[in-house]
């Protein structure tokens, strides 16, 4: 996709005002103003007044009515001050909250057409549309990334886990000779990957189970979830943000069996998958009247029944009659760890779209509650075993 070719006439005009844009064509390049230029006190804001004389001095390289937009945040603030970070993202072409709702006010006499009307669009244009109508659920912000989006970098993280977990896959398969349920082979839990219960210890296995399947059904689902939702998802939030809800689905994923299936081991990525899988539907429901995916009712119905078919396939795996007693088949928990923090750090995380999270009160709630349940399945870890007078399976 590379180079992002320019949007049609309708696109252009309803985004005019949607978009920040440097001032300048080299605005981008040329570093921020010194604060002292426009901020003396160092109080970390900037009269309206000296705002307003920086778009006057560039009034001839503007369009006028985006100069009128701009103005509009000057004129939004009561109190006649801007907040100098906000006057920096807008000379670094970021966006900003405060700018964001100037850009509303100030959109009065634009066309309204939707992105979704626009013709004449190519292959990669109709691509990055049907991605901005899938994940966002406001036209600002889908013509915002329609707009901005260049494939660079493009969706690395997840292409990456997958073509990992295929080929660690294959791998075991030959060694094993075994491609379905490669999980009954009598050696399969002798790889270091795999997360045991007598191996607790080893701080990988929390992570690195997610490269062991259980067999080419359980790939399959896992690999078809991870493609369809998890490669939009990173191609609009990226790969930091949809990076840190995978793996932090996929170490609750681990620990929750370790509290709450102690005698079992794990294997898959389903945790991982399940976190990004539950962020977006719930981010769909929350946002229903806004979501303007096609058959988005549909798409949940068939989610939900693939999410469930394989979580199915879990339950029963897991109390079907060992191949290797006394240790059980892997367990199913990992799933429900990954739920939990789809719907409590993913929803947060594609809630807010380009904006910064360390300022979402919410955001530090959930990044709270995830690190206490972190540290208490660590100290359950290291003591209740003991304390409980467990008997594990034999190391594998």
């Amino acid at each position: 996709m590379g180079e992002h070719p320019s949007p049609g006439p309708a696109v252009a005009a309803c985004a005019e005002a949607e978009r920040i844009e440097e001032l300048e064509p080299e605005a981008e390049e040329r570093p921020p103003p010194a604060p002292e230029d426009f901020d003396p006190g160092k109080t970390g804001y900037i009269s309206t007044g000296k705002f307003r004389s920086l778009l006057e001095s560039h009034s001839s390289k503007l369009d006028p009515h985006k100069r009128e937009v701009l103005l509009a945040l000057a004129d939004s603030q009561a109190n006649g001050q801007i907040c100098y970070q906000d006057f920096v993202n807008l000379m670094s072409n970021k966006r900003s909250n405060s700018f964001r709702q100037a850009i509303l006010q100030g959109n009065r006499r634009l066309c309204s057409k939707a992105l979704l009307e626009e013709k004449g669009l190519n292959l990669s244009q109709r691509l990055i549309r049907h991605v901005a109508y899938e994940t966002l659920p406001r036209e600002i912000d889908r013509k915002w990334y329609y707009d901005s989006y260049t494939c660079c970098p493009p969706p690395w993280f997840m292409i990456t886990v997958t073509l990992l977990e295929v080929a660690f896959f294959l791998y075991n398969g030959v060694s094993l000779d075994q491609f379905v349920l490669q999980v009954t082979h009598p050696r399969y839990l002798k790889n270091s990957l795999v997360y045991h219960p007598q191996l607790r210890a080893q701080a990988w296995r929390y992570l690195t189970y997610i490269f062991m399947h259980a067999g080419i059904e359980h790939l399959g689902l896992n690999v078809v979830l991870q493609l369809l939702v998890g490669v939009p998802l990173e191609m609009v939030h990226g790969a930091t943000r949809i990076g840190l809800v995978y793996v932090a689905g996929v170490v609750a994923g681990s620990l929750a069996v370790s509290v709450a299936d102690m005698t079992a081991p794990v294997v898959g990525s389903s945790g991982g998958v399940y976190a990004l899988v539950s962020a977006h539907l719930a981010n769909i429901v929350m946002n229903w009247s806004g979501m303007k995916c096609q058959f988005k009712l549909l798409r949940m119905a068939v989610a939900l029944i693939c999410m469930s078919m394989e979580f199915g396939r879990a339950v029963w795996l897991r109390f079907h009659p060992s191949a290797y007693p006394p240790c059980p088949h892997p367990s199913f928990v990992a799933h429900l760890g990954g739920v939990a923090v789809g719907i409590t750090l993913g929803v947060v995380v594609l809630r807010n779209y380009e904006q910064r999270l360390q300022d979402q009160s919410l955001w530090w709630i959930f990044v709270a509650m995830y690190t206490v349940f972190v540290l208490f399945a660590v100290f359950w870890n290291i003591f209740a075993y003991t304390l409980l007078d467990l008997k594990l399976p034999p190391p594998p």
